[in-house]
């Protein structure tokens, strides 16, 4: 059965998606099955992962997946070992479709739906939207984990007590199994000195769960969305920042053993 970590915060530009997305990626080249679903109307882990206009997953993606109640036709294969579920668009209107058709127990769709390809999957890596909406409701209903993700600044960290506030409730209230994996500072900037600052205050207020890596913000990383995985020369630095976390998450949430 698949490990389902959900990344996350209501803050934007915290690279929740880059994050996930080089998650998923190192874990299908160590030979992991793996199943990075996006949750994102947004749709960029969709791009990153698979570098295709998302237009072409018109008809084809998480949204029609939900509706019906299984994901096998809608899954996109990127590589033998990595697959995606899409986003677009239209994702923005999921939640009119769980309140107008599942009102009483919309927060546990996803995780029906996923529950059909999890023995399929070694992980799931689910991709949010910031906000504290549906999306990121089910996704932390249907999650074993989740990454909490902040950036170097004020209103990420004030952020992330309300980020767990809610996936508090979602362990209280519908899945008493969800874990949290810890907080990654993220794209800290070595240069600046408040940067720097941010990055030991969350360390401190959050030392029980924090990360102990520090992903550092670099240029590299930033033009993966343009070069992508595939034949991209500066892939080695683009992900070294984030090879400490990446090591470390594995070993909070348990390798799969084959």
């Amino acid at each position: 059965m698949a490990i389902k970590i959900t990344f996350g915060i209501q803050k934007g530009g915290s690279s929740k998606t880059t994050t996930a997305g080089i998650t998923a990626w190192m874990l299908a080249q160590e030979g992991y099955r793996v199943l990075a679903v996006d949750m994102d109307s947004q749709a960029n882990l969709t791009d990153l992962l698979t570098q295709m206009d998302i237009e072409e997953f018109e008809g084809r993606t998480v949204l029609e997946a939900i509706k019906a109640g299984n994901p096998n036709e809608y899954i996109y294969r990127a590589t033998d070992y990595l697959h995606v579920l899409p986003s677009d668009d239209y994702l923005s209107l999921l939640a009119r479709y769980l309140y107008t058709e599942h009102p009483n127990d919309w927060n546990m769709v996803l995780r029906r739906v996923l529950s059909h390809v999890e023995d399929d999957y070694d992980y799931v890596i689910i991709d949010t939207p910031p906000s504290l909406g549906e999306p990121v409701i089910t996704s932390l209903c249907a999650s074993d984990y989740v990454v909490v993700l902040c950036e170097s600044s004020k209103w990420a960290f004030t952020a992330i007590d309300r980020f767990l506030e809610t996936v508090a409730h979602a362990q209280i209230h519908y899945n008493d199994s969800l874990k949290v994996a810890g907080v990654l500072r993220n794209l800290i900037d070595g240069r600046r000195s408040d940067s720097k600052a941010f990055a030991e205050i969350i360390g401190d207020k959050y030392s029980d769960i924090v990360f102990p890596q520090v992903v550092r913000r670099k240029a590299a990383t930033g033009r993966i969305s343009l070069n992508g995985f595939e034949d991209n020369a500066e892939l080695t630095a683009a992900i070294s920042e984030y090879k400490p976390f990446y090591e470390e998450l594995m070993r909070r949430v348990g390798k799969v053993n084959d």
